[in-house]
């Protein structure tokens, strides 16, 4: 199996963003790629209301094997989100199965979470980092540039080692073109937390899809991307 799961240190740190660039990367270099978003909050009533990062991935990545799991109208955690609307979070088993039932061979599978790694995404309180180790994926970590990055990327770097579940690196999710003294020197000091796999200037989402393309194929390394494999 090639499967890597994308979580964030926060909300608002550019996951989707940098799952996208993935996503465009690998497809870029070759290689076949799936994007499975297990579980969507603050969908709104229908596909083209509300939140759908499946389809910000699509717009952007040029992606179209995208596999949508479940979904919730209210943008708040998965959990909240499912009681309010009257509905449950699937279970443990089902989002394993949804998640292994899109590889195929010498395909890249990546899985966007919901919110940061312990946030819980089934009806048995299981998180992604839970379902990582369920499907043996590692987890690649999107972090702010600003202040609070570091103490939040180490933890969830050491959240991750505590399952023994491996971390693939850190992707800076927006980077500023004007980057203050503690944005600057932050980089060096997330490389020494986990390796630094790209970093993605500010507003890269409002790309358009070629020039994401041509972006995408500069930040990540293609060696590194079919080591994935």
């Amino acid at each position: 199996m090639s499967i890597v799961v994308v979580t964030g240190t926060d909300t608002g740190v550019g996951k989707t963003v940098a799952t996208a660039a993935l996503a465009c990367a690998a497809g870029i270099a070759g290689i076949d790629v799936a994007v499975c978003k297990p579980v969507q909050t603050g969908s709104g009533p229908t596909l083209v209301e509300g939140d759908d990062d499946l389809a910000e991935i699509g717009r952007l990545a040029g992606v179209d094997r995208l596999i949508r799991g479940w979904r919730y109208p209210e943008p708040l955690a998965p959990r909240a989100a499912a009681l309010r609307s009257g509905a449950v979070l699937p279970s443990r088993a089902e989002l394993g199965d949804l998640i292994l039932g899109s590889d195929a061979p010498d395909r890249l599978v990546i899985v966007e979470g919901a919110g940061g790694l312990l946030v819980e995404l089934s009806s048995e309180r299981a998180t992604l980092r839970d379902l990582a180790g369920d499907v043996g994926a590692p987890v690649l970590v999107v972090a702010a540039a600003g202040l609070g990055t570091l103490n939040h990327t180490a933890l969830t770097v050491e959240a991750l080692g505590a399952q023994s579940v491996p971390c693939a690196g850190v992707i800076v999710g927006a980077y500023p073109a004007a980057p203050n003294v503690a944005e600057a020197s932050n980089l060096d000091a997330l490389a020494e937390i986990a390796p630094v796999r790209a970093v993605l200037p500010s507003g890269s989402g409002a790309l358009d899809p070629a020039s994401f393309a041509d972006l995408s194929a500069r930040v990540f390394s293609p060696d590194w991307l079919r080591s994935l494999l």
